[in-house]
Parts: structure tokens; sequence; C-alpha cells
């Protein structure tokens, strides 16, 4: 009796491989199952990240950094994502949250690591380390292959339409105020250390660094915004008091 169980089974398994139609259609209908299973919760949910206190929208300078750091490529090389793993968390920091990355356009997560994961470097290096690093990797870092990307140095940064930027990203649902667009090339100018007065953008981007990046207080380079960029990444979570929301609520 098991023989025969045994060889119908078989027999109807191999039918089904041998069947096209038969096997299209079954496999259609385990994809369809399988996706409505996972897609449909998604259309009750009003928010599928959750959020974070501290995280904000980038200011101008950080934008503009950003903007290089993608223009350059660096993503290639350097992913933006602690995973919840043992090996990672003790080397890099808390593992990532999806809010760290909801105002990026695009994310920086990945899987390709030729250098370090840069989501959690923030003040871990002096601007003058950072700046050496990127015009001679290996003056700090004797074994990296980086690039020398000196030219940043001595390149000044054009924001005439940084305003345009933000107002773009806020097309995009970034939570940029009508006050941050009409003041993000002021803001630009004083988080570079262009003004005496940076109380300003520290108000409208809680936490913004304000100083002269790149050593060189007489201009404002492309370097000034790379750094204040990578000086940021990881800063504005406080996880000395984050609790997951399965453990306990956030607020």
């Amino acid at each position: 009796m098991a023989q025969q169980t045994g060889k119908r089974s078989l027999f109807s398994h191999a039918t089904v491989e041998r069947n096209v139609s038969v096997l299209f259609v079954l496999s259609f209908l385990v994809v369809t199952v399988g996706g409505i299973v996972e897609i449909a919760p998604l259309f009750y949910l009003e928010n599928t990240i959750e959020e974070v206190d501290g995280v904000r929208p980038y200011s101008p300078l950080e934008l503009a950094g950003r903007n290089i750091y993608v223009r350059e490529g660096c993503y290639v090389c350097h992913s933006q994502m602690v995973r919840p793993m043992r090996d990672e968390v003790e080397r890099y920091g808390h593992y990532s949250l999806a809010a760290e990355s909801m105002y990026d356009r695009p994310f920086q997560w990945g899987s390709k690591r030729t250098g370090p994961d840069l989501a959690r470097v923030g003040n871990r290096y002096s601007d003058i380390w950072h700046v050496e690093h990127l015009i001679e990797p290996r003056s700090v870092v004797p074994e990296s292959i980086m690039p020398s990307y000196a030219f940043l140095a001595t390149t000044d940064l054009k924001f005439d339409d940084i305003a345009g930027h933000l107002r773009a990203n806020k097309l995009l649902g970034v939570p940029y105020s009508d006050e941050m667009v009409a003041e993000a090339r002021a803001d630009l100018i004083a988080q570079a250390g262009g003004s005496d007065d940076p109380s300003g953008v520290q108000e409208r981007y809680p936490k913004a660094q304000a100083r002269d990046f790149d050593g060189d207080p007489s201009r404002i380079t492309e370097m000034d915004a790379l750094v204040a960029y990578l000086q940021m990444l990881g800063t504005l979570v406080d996880f000395t008091t984050y609790q997951p929301l399965a453990e306990g609520n956030l607020r």
C-alpha cells in the first residue's frame, strides 16, 4: 500500500513537471497567494517606518555634501547599513534603522563593502582626518585602495540653486518648510562657518554642526560639504535612550 501511494505521489509530481500549462497555473497561484499575504496588509498601515526621535531632513550643506557623495560614487564601496548581527554591531555600532534613511533619495543601504560601512562614521574622526583621508587616503589608512579626491578641497561649492534642491525633495515628501527653503542659501553659508551666529540653522536643523570643515575659512568648498555630511551620519538618534517599539513605545 505504501509503495502504491509513493508511486502515485511520484507520478502526480512528474505529471505537473511535464505539463507546462499545469506547472504555470500552479506557480501563478502560489505567487498570487504569497503576494496577497505580503502586500495586502500594507494597505491598512498608515506608515511602515517606525518614527524615531532625532531624525530630521538634511540641512542644505549636508544635502549638498550628500549630492557630492552620490556623484562621486562613494556608495559603490561603502554601504550605510549596519545589519543586526553581533559582529557588525560590535564593529560599527547600533544596527541601522529604516527611519534614519527615510529622507534619502536614493537611500545608501547596500551589500557591497570594499571599504567599511559609514552609517555611524559621524564624529568618530576629526574634520582634518577626513580632509587628509579624502586628499590622500593612504596617509591615514596605509592599506586603503581608495582613490584620491583632492580636487574637492580646491573646488568651490556651487550652491546658488540649493533652494531648488530642497524644493525638489519637498515634492518627494521630505518635510522641508517654506522657511527652510527660503533660508537655504543663508543656512548653508552659516553652517560652513560663514556666519558668526549659526543659531538659525541649528534651530531649523537640530544637532547641525556649524564650523569650517575643510580648514580653509576663506571659501566654501565641496570638501566642506562632504565632510559636513559624513560628520552627521549616525549622530541624529540617541541610541542610549532608543527603545524599539517591540519593547516599548518610543513616545
